[in-house]
């Protein structure tokens, strides 16, 4: 049975605490098998027999709404798909590997137009930097994440549409443990 990947956005951030064996038993209760979460901002681990990450998003997206009283969009990826952001290179090797560097993926339900990338890396500093490849955007900072004067309202705005961030160490963590 595939292996897919959601990351939710808006879970223990903002005044929205979910606990992690709550979010497994929700996701078991979906029909899913093989549930993990893997540290607890939202990124869960599960088997579907299901063929279509679309349907996943809804069926994930419409069983939190309920269950959880508020909108948690989700971005679903296939292990295959987790394995080429892992590996992807946006930027070159010794800005990703600076001590002082992080590289943030944000996730996207779909590919954002060309307006919606000239916004973004008009967005661009000496601080940030920012590359789209398909449904994923690689955010650069030079300098710690807390001192950037972009934000994710900023960024969403710029894409035309939500999205979710994780560090890459965390992806390919992800992607070390399961691909």
């Amino acid at each position: 049975m595939p292996k897919y990947f959601a990351f939710l956005r808006a879970i223990n951030v903002g005044g929205h605490t979910v606990k992690m064996d709550y979010l497994r038993s929700l996701f078991a209760g979906l029909g899913f098998s093989n549930v993990e979460t893997f540290i607890a901002s939202g990124n869960v681990i599960f088997d579907s027999s299901s063929k279509s990450t679309g349907s996943l998003e809804k069926k994930i997206e419409t069983a939190l709404k309920k269950s959880l009283g508020y909108e948690v969009i989700t971005f679903v990826r296939s292990l295959k798909e987790l394995a080429e952001i892992a590996a992807y290179q946006s930027f070159a090797p010794k800005d990703m590997n600076a001590a002082d560097h992080s590289v943030f993926v944000g996730f996207m339900a779909d590919s954002p137009s060309a307006a919606a990338n000239r916004k973004l890396l008009a967005l661009a500093t000496k601080d940030d930097d920012f590359h789209l490849n398909g449904r994923e955007v690689y955010w650069l900072r030079r300098t710690k994440f807390s001192d950037s004067t972009i934000y994710g309202v900023q960024l969403a705005k710029a894409l035309g549409m939500p999205a979710t961030l994780r560090n890459l160490n965390t992806i390919k963590r992800l992607a070390s443990k399961y691909c």
